[in-house]
């Protein structure tokens, strides 16, 4: 391994706030020995290098690359993730596979299928078809797994919703790019949006929090451009926070339902639930005249 390798590893580990003696925790290793690593004393390997950016929550080719990492960049003072494009997506209505190691795929299989608290860190390595210890070296508990799976979900929403926004012309049009991304993101990332809507409630502590302010700042866009459409008059509702709740719960709601074989693809799913979201916003308040 080059140096650069070295010091791309301790410059994830800065970036994600992360102390050499917790991240030796992580790793049960010894602290020692993510000095040595760092310093280039110690030599790293190909699956080594892997572990060590899974436990720091970053894109291991940020690592061969030897550049800043920015896997877990977040907004100053708001612990809300930058947005990231997904690995291949040249456009937000792309939605190319993602590169999950085994652990993190065995943990959202069983999270859809049996719910957090139903799945085990053995039940996870049975699934993942590696051993016990093997999975407690890449993760230190279920929870992690789950903060995880929530931040992928939550930096790939960010970027979709983003860009998607960045296309309209009026605040009407941008309403209607963010509702088709977030319809387009719950029916193609169907497991990811089924956690993110049902295990909110087994996060601890500032992980809670911190992304509980993530998906609150998804909302907020989505109300912004309402109210400003309803501002120019563009839109009628009178109730434009309420009809914002409904039509994101309308969207989210997706991840229970939807199958990816069935009658309706995604992209005609996300135009629908354009329109309908449209449709309610545009409705005329009772007792007024056409």
């Amino acid at each position: 391994m080059t140096s650069e390798i070295h010091e791309a590893i301790r410059s994830a580990r800065r970036a994600a706030g992360v102390s050499q003696r917790e991240l030796a925790r992580r790793l049960r290793l010894s602290a020692a020995t993510i000095s040595a690593i760092e310093s280039g004393k110690t030599g790293v390997s190909v699956e080594r290098l892997q572990v060590l950016a899974d436990a720091m929550h970053v894109d291991v080719r940020d690592l061969l690359g030897g550049e800043e990492p920015a896997a877990r960049e977040r907004e100053p003072g708001t612990g809300i993730p930058r947005a990231h494009r997904p690995h291949g997506a040249r456009h937000w209505r792309e939605f190319p596979p993602l590169d999950i190691d085994p652990v993190l795929g065995a943990a959202i299989e069983s999270f859809v299928e049996t719910g957090y608290h139903g799945a085990t860190m053995r039940s996870l390595a049975h699934r993942a078809d590696m051993s016990v210890p093997g999975v407690y070296h890449r993760y230190r508990d279920k929870q992690e797994l789950l903060v995880r799976i929530l931040d992928i979900t939550m930096d790939e929403l960010h970027w979709r919703i983003g860009a998607a926004r960045e296309e309209g012309e009026t605040s009407v049009e941008r309403v209607a790019l963010i509702v088709e991304a977030l319809a387009l993101y719950h029916t193609h990332r169907r497991a990811l949006a089924f956690i993110g809507a049902s295990e909110m409630r087994s996060l601890k502590g500032e992980n809670r929090r911190r992304i509980t302010n993530s998906r609150n700042a998804i909302q907020y866009l989505l109300d912004e451009e309402i109210a400003s459409a309803v501002a120019d008059g563009a839109l009628r509702t009178r109730h434009p926070r309420d009809a914002g709740r409904a039509i994101a719960t309308m969207c989210t709601s997706l991840s229970q339902w939807f199958h990816i074989d069935g009658p309706s693809t995604p992209e005609q799913i996300a135009r629908e639930y354009s329109d309908f979201a449209l449709d309610l916003l545009r409705k005329t308040p009772a007792g007024d005249e056409l």
